[in-house]
């Protein structure tokens, strides 16, 4: 019986052993992770510190900003400072980048951000050339002046930028329009596979354009459009929705993407936070 004993312990021992180095071969994700507060903003619009514990709750370090919540840049960056977070970047409005790009500047070294972005370029109907083009020269302009603070300016897609244009898209002519010098990307990955587009192909494509990714997953069998818009209960726990997150991930790591910020806007968020962290610590290729 001893020997039994002692045979199965080996077999135990030999399977852990070759699992360790599978898994150690096995490509993983290693990004630079944060949260994206807008996940929770239903708690900060009516307890900020509670939420903030939240964030810290969960194991976040480090987060991307979508507002104040009613604080002033340095009262919020208080906040931040005294529970060990950092703001890596932040969401301006578009408007604030057009008519006060210096404003923008002075309030993103306020919370110590090396990066700040635009979500969202207003249109009216469909988006199209005229507005693409002019979104471009509004960035390339609140780039420089970002730039000369220290402060990298980015772009959130949102998935209406992929209307067709000439052999590719407008959101091909965006960047081409945009200089490199001043102008990096965001990939929101659901708002490229919602409208239909690929993230990996979109990735070796651009390659160091793309300086942050928002993880975000898209409920199976929703057809997306081209509309920047769909239900908030769409966003479902990562690995459980349309996305190859093994692809997208060694791809973004193999590209230079700098840091990965999980946005959750389900109602569900969370539930759902645990099995975000959970997948990205298991996920492998």
């Amino acid at each position: 019986m001893i020997a039994i004993m002692k045979l199965l312990l080996w077999c135990v021992l030999i399977a852990s052993l070759t699992f360790v180095t599978d898994s150690a071969r096995a490509g993983s994700f290693t990004g630079a992770l944060g949260l994206q507060l807008y996940s929770l903003r239903d708690g900060f619009s009516h307890d900020v510190p509670g939420t903030l514990d939240l964030v810290t709750n969960f194991g976040f370090v480090n987060v991307e900003l979508a507002g104040t919540y009613g604080k002033t840049p340095e009262e919020f960056q208080a906040l931040l400072a005294a529970r060990g977070v950092k703001a890596i970047a932040g969401h301006f409005s578009f408007e604030r980048f057009k008519n006060d790009p210096e404003g923008v500047a002075r309030e993103a070294r306020t919370l110590g951000m090396q990066y700040a972005g635009c979500p969202w370029i207003p249109h009216t109907g469909v988006f199209d050339e005229q507005q693409c083009r002019a979104a471009a020269a509004v960035f390339n302009h609140a780039g420089a002046v970002l730039a000369s603070q220290g402060i990298r300016f980015y772009y959130h897609t949102h998935g209406y930028e992929f209307q067709p244009f000439a052999d590719g898209t407008l959101f091909d002519l965006l960047m081409h329009e945009t200089n490199p010098k001043y102008v990096s990307y965001e990939m929101d990955v659901m708002w490229v596979v919602f409208p239909g587009q690929d993230p990996v192909k979109l990735l070796l494509k651009y390659g160091p354009r793309w300086k942050l990714m928002h993880l975000k997953d898209l409920r199976k069998g929703v057809v997306g459009n081209l509309s920047g818009g769909t239900d908030q209960n769409n966003d479902v726990p990562l690995g459980t929705g349309q996305t190859d997150w093994p692809a997208v991930l060694k791809t973004a790591q193999k590209v230079g993407v700098k840091w990965y910020f999980i946005e959750d806007e389900s109602h569900a968020v969370r539930d759902q936070m645990p099995v975000h962290l959970s997948y990205l610590k298991q996920v492998s290729w």
